[in-house]
């Protein structure tokens, strides 16, 4: 018996299948597979801070010292007051009013910025019963203003100069860290530049277009400062 010829495969007729497959197996996955999804929308911008935004919380700023007057500025207040009205002093202390009560702060603390009268009382005596127990100042100028770091407060005038920035705290308190300039020296320094001149102080609103700096333990004089600050008249503020 004649066995029939074994036929071979072509490798070209198996290439084109192999070839024929695949692109269909292609034009299935295709069809079958869901479209990649869409590229996320690109994240907005921050829009830069406007003049006046505060660029630090004032706690990573403050020193350890004046942490600790911050801290103990109903202290101060205690003892200021004692002594203010037991010592005898310069001015009429009880005209001061609202000025030197220690609960008189109101709601709407941020100041306007612009020019402002400003005088100083000082309260209690660093020297004990053998200094006065309070001085009130005359009236010298001051300052707020919007800067790139922040609402910024300016003695201009006066002996005793203080500049520094005003931190927000709470709807009644903001924060002042700032510095002192003494007699003829110029302008006050950056907070923390002269440690021996460093301040902390507590601004508050204390009537209508009235506020006060309180500075607990400052370093010479008294025990407790107060900056009476209330809007230059147009006629300075023009100057």
């Amino acid at each position: 018996m004649q066995r029939a010829p074994i036929r071979s495969f072509r490798p070209t007729l198996l290439r084109s299948g192999l070839s024929a497959f695949a692109l269909s197996a292609l034009v299935a996955a295709c069809a079958t597979t869901p479209p990649p999804p869409p590229p996320p929308p690109p994240i907005p911008v921050a829009p830069e801070a406007p003049v006046g935004a505060v660029l630090d919380d004032w706690r990573g700023v403050i020193t350890a010292a004046d942490r600790d007057r911050y801290q103990r500025r109903a202290a101060a207040w205690s003892l200021a007051l004692e002594q203010a009205k037991r010592q005898p002093g310069s001015g009429d202390l009880a005209a001061l009013g609202e000025l030197i009560d220690p609960e008189a702060a109101r709601p709407s603390v941020i100041p306007p910025g612009g020019n402002y009268r400003c005088r100083t009382v000082k309260l209690g005596s660093q020297g004990g019963e053998a200094g006065l127990g309070y001085v009130v100042y005359g009236w010298f100028a001051c300052r707020i203003e919007n800067t790139a770091q922040g609402l910024k407060l300016t003695k201009l005038s006066g002996s005793q100069r203080q500049a520094g920035l005003l931190f927000p705290e709470s709807d009644r308190e903001m924060v002042f860290l700032g510095s002192m300039a003494l007699a003829s020296e110029p302008g006050a320094r950056a907070y923390g530049q002269r440690p021996e001149r460093d301040m902390v102080s507590v601004l508050e609103r204390i009537g209508e277009n009235r506020w006060r700096l309180v500075t607990p333990w400052p370093a010479n004089e008294s025990n407790l400062d107060i900056l009476e600050l209330v809007p230059a008249p147009a006629s300075a503020r023009r100057r």
